[in-house]
């Protein structure tokens, strides 16, 4: 912890009540001398007075930020000044605190940000954000969930989180980083959206001239990952010849690049996710058990959004506050009609389709009501097919009115199809033959 700014008896002060609880304590008088420490050693928290001798503090603390700096910042003010407060926390501050300012003030201070719990300075009401990355949990399901995290997040186990597009698994992923303690990156990569001849030089890199177009070395996403966490985003279109391997990494802690005659030692917890049902994936022979059974050590099922009212409030209070602040908004009430029209809507995108109405919401000046009309609407009817047309023409035309209708996005379009990647992209294949012989 790093004390920029105050009068020298304060600091003295607070260093010596500090050095019981942290395990390194410094101070500086002006935000030119901290820039000199901070340069030679990495601070997590900044202790920040209002009033800094030779530059204004949220200047400073917003040219931080800018440099890529991430300091949890916890600045202190002589008098309850709400401006300064909004302000504060605008430009990335994560706790504000009134003075005399003591040393049991900046422990707690230093608890609630690990908690990831809503910073609210004392004696102030101020509605504010949680902490960045935090999970908003109002309902029962989620606090289970948030409680899991915490308790698995510094463990080297990995980890399986399941849920319907938009119930935020890479925030989960995310979170078990963050809370993690490794000094590590935070690495993630969509399984789905990286052809497979390309995936595996992705993941696990590939010599100079393993392959045609392999002009350098690279050292993939596992050695990137290399001391924190590689986030495997729909783990269930990973190609079948990438599973054996990947099983094999977790296994041995070590990769083999593409090219490469030896193996590289690698330290990285896997996060897995998928929106789809994996053990059912194992059970029809989609995916490897023995795979399976070695990502699902700790298992996370996210619940939909419409399974949990309770945190419909909570979520829209907290985009309404972040997205206003984003656009430079004033951000808007939202009464209790607007809230259980919100609680009552089926949220088939989930908390990300939720974000969306409250942005909308702020733009348009009230609630998109054409949003929240209930059941999505229904399909356009389908032309009959000719009579005289095959099976197999029927399917091949139905494969590619899909396809098309997802913007040539095959994974998705497998998605909707009900079939993996792998298996449309052979049936693609295969109809391109058909239709080559019928020309």
């Amino acid at each position: 912890m790093l004390i920029v700014g105050g009068n020298s008896e304060t600091r003295r002060r607070l260093r010596a009540g500090l050095a019981r609880h942290v395990a390194l304590v410094d101070s500086a008088d002006c935000a030119a001398r901290a820039e000199q420490l901070i340069a030679r050693c990495r601070f997590q928290f900044l202790v920040v007075d209002a009033a800094l001798a030779d530059v204004p503090a949220l200047d400073w603390v917003r040219q931080l930020r800018q440099g890529g700096a991430s300091h949890c910042v916890i600045l202190t003010a002589s008098r309850a000044d709400s401006e300064a407060a909004i302000a504060a926390l605008r430009c990335g501050v994560a706790d504000f605190l009134f003075e005399p300012v003591g040393v049991d003030d900046l422990v707690a201070a230093v608890r609630r940000h690990a908690d990831g719990e809503p910073i609210v300075p004392s004696g102030f009401a101020l509605p504010v954000r949680p902490a960045r990355g935090a999970i908003i949990a109002e309902s029962s399901e989620m606090r289970r969930v948030n409680d899991l995290v915490r308790r698995i997040a510094p463990l080297p186990g990995t980890v399986l989180v399941e849920g319907e597009t938009g119930t935020g698994k890479e925030l989960i992923a995310r979170r078990l980083h963050a809370l993690s303690g490794r000094r590590g990156r935070f690495v993630p990569v969509n399984c789905g959206a990286i052809a497979p001849d390309l995936l595996e030089s992705e993941l696990f890199g590939h010599t100079r001239g393993a392959f045609t177009s392999a002009h350098q070395e690279r050292e993939g996403l596992f050695v990137a990952a290399r001391g924190g966490t590689l986030y495997l985003d729909e783990i269930s279109e990973l190609p079948l010849s990438l599973e054996v391997k990947l099983l094999r990494a977790l296994e041995e802690s070590a990769i083999r690049p593409v090219g490469a005659d030896r193996e590289v030692a690698v330290d990285a917890r896997i996060v897995a996710s998928t929106q789809h049902d994996l053990a059912q994936l194992v059970a029809e022979r989609r995916f490897r058990e023995d795979l399976y059974f070695r990502l699902n050590v700790v298992h996370i099922v996210l619940p939909p959004l419409r399974d949990r009212p309770e945190d419909v409030a909570a979520l829209a209070a907290h985009f309404m506050q972040s997205l206003s602040a984003e656009l430079g908004m004033q951000p808007m009430p939202l009464e209790e009609s607007t809230l259980r029209r919100l609680q009552e809507h089926h949220w088939p995108g989930n908390v990300r389709e939720l974000k969306n109405v409250i942005e909308r919401t702020l733009m348009l000046g009230q609630l998109p009501e054409e949003s929240l009309n209930g059941r999505p609407h229904a399909p356009q009817a389908i032309a009959e097919y000719p009579l005289d047309w095959s099976l197999d023409e029927v399917k091949d035309h139905h494969m590619t009115r899909v396809l098309e209708a997802a913007g040539g996005n095959k994974s998705a379009a497998a998605r909707r199809l009900g079939v993996s990647r792998k298996t449309l992209e052979r049936r693609l294949q295969v109809a391109a033959v058909r239709a080559a012989r019928r020309q």
